[in-house]
């Protein structure tokens, strides 16, 4: 595919500035395009909480996450690990009772448990996850050279479920690492740098 090609696949909004095709339809998520995704992100709870939402994400779109990520901050203590991790049997029904969230029982007992996993690692959450970061790599021209998972992110979600957690296998791994910058599949022609 040409330049040119790849370059009339991204979407030029009224700002004129070129976006992966995948951020119009919505300003959720052109915001989420411009300003986070895809931008290194570092912090265990703000790790934790990328993690838990890509899990409620799988099956579902992402712009129903985006519309109840308020939601599901407020409902999950802001993500905080620690906070989390001590959450109880009320706690996992308030949550299923929540209209705010995605009520899925075993994504729930999910965030849940793998709040406790994080809480109980050698090292920090932030760092495991980093520590399979790839190699830079040339960003893709076209939406079809964007993988589903890579080496790396089955690596980590072998680790990650060696290590107890759930709900993460090698496509939500993948997602988690595109998600906090590990990777950048932002289009070549793409604004964002």
């Amino acid at each position: 595919m040409t330049a040119e090609i790849a370059a009339a696949a991204l979407a030029a909004e009224s700002d004129g500035k070129l976006r992966c095709p995948w951020s119009e339809g919505s300003q959720l998520y052109r915001d989420y395009h411009d300003h986070e995704w895809g931008r290194p992100l570092h912090g265990d709870d703000a790790m934790f909480e990328r993690m838990c939402l890509e899990a409620f994400q799988s099956g579902l779109a992402w712009i129903t996450i985006l519309r109840k990520r308020p939601a599901f901050r407020a409902a999950f203590a802001g993500f905080a690990i620690d906070r989390v991790a001590a959450f109880g049997d009320d706690d996992a029904a308030r949550l299923l009772a929540d209209p705010g969230i995605v009520r899925n029982r075993a994504k729930i007992d999910a965030a849940i448990a793998n709040a406790r996993v994080a809480a109980d690692l050698d090292i920090g959450l932030d760092e495991l996850i980093w520590s399979f970061a790839p190699a830079p790599r040339p960003r893709p021209r076209t939406l079809a050279e964007v993988p589903a998972t890579t080496p790396e992110s089955v690596a980590l979600a072998k680790e990650l479920k060696r290590r107890g957690f759930r709900f993460v296998g090698p496509t939500t791994a993948y997602a988690l690492m595109q998600a906090t910058g590990m990777v950048d599949d932002h289009l070549a022609d793409c604004w964002v740098r």
